[in-house]
């Protein structure tokens, strides 16, 4: 950002702050989700600015966004909410697995894709992102039963996904993903001892330190994973996951407080991980080509999504129609999961630029559409609605 004609660096980081903070905000009166509107000013701010895509600073801050954001989604997962939709979150994953190998298939048999880029693109347009989903709950109008299915059914795809993903792109040769598992089998036993060796030497003498400690170790783990080229999400993920299973043992750790304030910590750099994506969109991608592509997809995808989600609901666990749309709905939005897998499949699976500015349409109308057809207008202004 320090390329800015006539503005120092921290002037330029300061009112890059501002916009990111301000402009979002003030967008979602118009029911556009801040997402959107950051990911919107980073295609608008590298026209402007060059070189800025390569700044460390604010690669820094968007790792700290993307990182915290999942380290949420982990620590969100209650397996005793789980447990009690065990039956219907079965049957969903079920269907979801069925969709996921039908959509791949598709891929591979008619348009020509390898198995794993196939199977990715499937993953990219199918998976909620829950840590979004999470996020504007609360200004979507549904009851409490409603939200409750629609964290559980996001929590639980989305783990799937994280699971075929990982097993995806580790699938370059047998040593790749033994060795992959054999570090994530270390870091299933390692960030407990790390978690409780921690709140055994700082806490006791640093008093309230449990959410530094707890971002910290998220941090740790995402740049594993990054460094094994399976993305920050997974690490910030499991280790959420994990320090949530703690809480019996380290109930200060978990707590609800330090939940809410890592969801706030997320949400305050999130933008910052959107802007950059936005910054990252080639030139090449934005086309007639690509924006006829994603309204395809959206037409054809989301409707399927949706109606799928809706059968379930309204015929095996008997809820009303609109109760049962309600749910579907706001369980449409791909948006992280979109930008993440389409960004690995252009840079590593060399997908076409068309392709990509595809999927980038299809993950904003996802996430358009609950906004526009299930957010609460008196709600708008104090929700959440960044990721």
């Amino acid at each position: 950002m320090t390329n800015i004609p006539g503005l120092t660096g921290n002037i330029a980081y300061l009112g890059l702050i501002f916009a990111l903070i301000v402009i979002p905000r003030a967008l979602q009166r118009f029911r556009l989700p801040a997402a959107l509107s950051s990911f919107g000013l980073g295609m608008v701010a590298v026209t402007l600015v060059a070189g800025a895509l390569h700044d460390p600073t604010l690669a820094l801050l968007s790792t700290l966004g993307i990182s915290s954001l999942f380290l949420f989604a982990g620590l969100d997962v209650d397996i005793e909410s789980l447990v009690r939709g065990l039956r219907p979150l079965l049957g969903h994953l079920l269907v979801g697995s069925v969709a996921l190998a039908g959509c791949a298939w598709i891929g591979i048999r008619y348009y020509g894709f390898a198995p794993d880029t196939a199977t990715l693109l499937a993953l990219a347009v199918l998976t909620p992102s829950t840590g979004f989903i999470l996020e504007v709950l609360p200004a979507l109008g549904l009851d409490a039963d409603e939200r409750f299915w629609v964290a559980i059914k996001a929590v639980g795809g989305e783990i799937l996904a994280l699971l075929v993903a990982f097993v995806v792109l580790q699938s370059g040769s047998a040593a790749q993903l033994e060795s992959s598992s054999l570090v994530i089998v270390l870091m299933i036993f390692g960030i407990p001892l790390l978690l409780h060796w921690l709140v055994r030497l700082v806490v006791p003498y640093a008093p309230g330190s449990e959410f530094s400690l707890l971002v910290m170790v998220g941090l740790v783990a995402a740049f594993l994973t990054e460094r094994l080229g399976i993305n920050y999400l997974f690490g910030a993920f499991l280790a959420g996951f994990i320090a949530r299973r703690l809480r019996s043992r380290m109930p200060k750790l978990a707590s609800d407080e330090n939940l809410r304030a890592i969801q706030l910590f997320a949400s305050f750099f999130i933008p910052f991980y959107f802007f950059r994506a936005g910054m990252s969109v080639p030139a090449t991608a934005l086309t007639w080509q690509s924006l006829q592509l994603g309204l395809i997809l959206s037409a054809v995808l989301l409707p399927a999504r949706i109606a799928v989600i809706w059968v379930q609901r309204r015929f095996i666990k008997g809820e009303t129609a609109i109760g049962s749309l309600k749910v579907a709905t706001a369980l449409a939005p791909t948006l992280i999961f979109t930008l993440v897998l389409a960004a690995i499949l252009r840079s590593r699976y060399h997908i076409s630029d068309t392709l990509y500015g595809g999927l980038l349409v299809y993950a904003a109308v996802s996430t358009l559409l609950p906004a526009v057809a299930l957010t609460r207008r008196a709600d708008t202004s104090t929700s959440a609605a960044s990721p």
